[in-house]
């Protein structure tokens, strides 16, 4: 997966199982934020616009923390509602 760096616009590499364990990290986080069953966490998760970002690169969000990712989720969520 090629990204490229905000400022300069370099291609940087993102290792995908960096991705992937981010990914697994979120969902659990957001499982346990929103007080929902993982599988439901998992399906709300890969069809949100913040998977779309962290896979792309978009704003770095792959190197935000678990946590402000799931409130994230959340707030993306209760706007779409």
């Amino acid at each position: 997966m090629i990204l490229y760096h905000p400022l300069r616009g370099t291609p940087m590499t993102a290792n995908r199982t960096l991705i992937g364990n981010k990914c697994a990290n979120v969902i659990k986080a957001y499982s346990e934020f929103a007080q929902i069953p993982l599988r439901n966490a998992f399906d709300v998760f890969y069809k949100s616009n913040l998977y779309i970002e962290i896979i792309n690169g978009i704003s770095d969000m792959h190197c935000r923390s678990d946590g402000y990712l799931a409130e994230e989720l959340q707030i993306e969520v209760g706007n779409n509602r």
